[in-house]
C-alpha cells in the first residue's frame, strides 16, 4: 500500500491531467446534450489532447471513458445516446486516466442550468463531506477518522451516506488495498502511513441511504428516487498531512476550497 516518492510523482501527473479533464467538462454545454456524446467528447480529450489512457475503458468489461450518473443515479451510470442531460439536473461525470502506467481518479457533480435549492444543497454538502474526510488524512490518524468526519458532515446536513460503495486505493491498479469507508468511529480502522494512495468519494442521498443496481448490471440508483450525489478525489498521505492529487485549479488554496460550490454548467 505504501509508494514511492517517483511512483507519486507520476501519480500526481495523472492527477494534474485529470484536473484538465474537469476543466474541460466545465466548459461544456451539458444542457442538450446526450451523456454519450459527453462521454465520446472527454473519450478524445483524454487520448488525442493528453496523450493518457481512459483507465475505466475496457475495466471489469466497461466499455466506456466515464461513468455518467444524473440525479437519483448514485453511481455507475452508463453513458447513452437516449440520456440526455437537462437544464435542472444534477449529473456526475467520475473518470480514470492512465499515464505512465499509474491512475488517478476522480469525479464532480455538475448543476445544469437553473438547479432547484433542495438539490444545490445536496450537492454542495457532498462536496464539502469529501474535503471533511480529505482533512482528516494526515500520518497516525486511522480510516475510521475519515469516515468518521464524513459522515458526520452529512448527517448534521439532513443526508445519508451510501455504504455499499467506498473509496479504494490506487496506483497501477484502479482498485487496490485499502477500502476508505465514508463512515465509522474514531481512532479505529487502519493507521495512515506516509506513501499510502487513495480515493475519497463519498455519494450522500436526500432521503434513505438504501439502494438498488438495475438490469444494466452497473447503474445503481437510489431505492426511494431521491436524488444522490457525489465527488471523488485521489489523495496521498504525506510527512505531515496529504496531498490532492487530482486538484483542480479552483482548489488550490484553502479559501478556494471553501469557496468552490459546484457551479451551475
Amino acid at each position: 500500500m505504501i509508494k514511492r516518492p517517483e511512483e507519486i510523482a507520476l501519480m500526481a501527473e495523472s492527477g494534474r491531467l485529470l484536473a484538465q479533464v474537469f476543466g474541460y467538462l466545465d466548459r461544456l454545454p451539458l444542457a442538450g446534450m446526450s451523456t454519450m456524446q459527453v462521454n465520446d467528447l472527454v473519450d478524445g480529450f483524454i487520448v488525442d489532447q493528453l496523450g493518457a489512457r481512459p483507465a475505466s475503458k475496457g475495466q471489469y468489461g466497461f466499455a466506456y471513458a466515464l461513468n455518467s450518473s444524473p440525479n437519483e443515479v448514485v453511481c455507475h451510470g452508463v453513458p447513452s445516446t437516449a440520456d440526455i442531460v437537462q437544464s435542472g439536473d444534477i449529473v456526475n461525470f467520475d473518470i480514470t486516466l492512465e499515464k505512465n502506467g499509474y491512475i488517478a481518479d476522480s469525479s464532480k457533480t455538475y448543476l445544469v442550468g437553473e438547479v432547484a435549492a433542495p438539490a444545490q444543497r445536496l450537492v454542495q454538502a457532498a462536496y464539502e463531506a469529501m474535503w471533511k474526510g480529505i482533512q482528516a488524512v494526515r500520518p497516525g490518524a486511522r480510516l475510521g477518522d475519515v469516515g468518521h468526519a464524513i459522515e458526520r458532515h452529512a448527517r448534521r446536513s439532513g443526508y445519508s451516506v451510501v455504504k455499499e460503495y467506498c473509496g479504494h486505493g490506487i496506483g497501477r491498479e484502479m482498485h487496490e488495498p485499502p477500502q476508505v469507508l465514508h463512515w465509522g468511529k474514531p481512532q479505529t480502522g487502519l493507521v495512515l502511513r506516509e506513501g499510502m494512495v487513495f480515493t475519497i468519494e463519498p455519494m450522500l442521498n436526500q432521503g434513505a441511504a438504501a439502494v438498488r443496481t438495475e438490469d444494466d448490471g452497473w447503474t445503481v440508483v437510489t431505492r426511494d428516487g431521491q436524488l444522490s450525489a457525489q465527488f471523488e478525489h485521489t489523495v496521498a498521505v504525506t510527512r505531515n498531512g496529504v496531498r490532492v492529487l487530482t486538484l483542480r485549479p479552483e482548489e488550490k488554496t484553502p479559501a478556494a476550497i471553501r469557496a468552490a460550490a459546484p457551479s451551475a454548467a
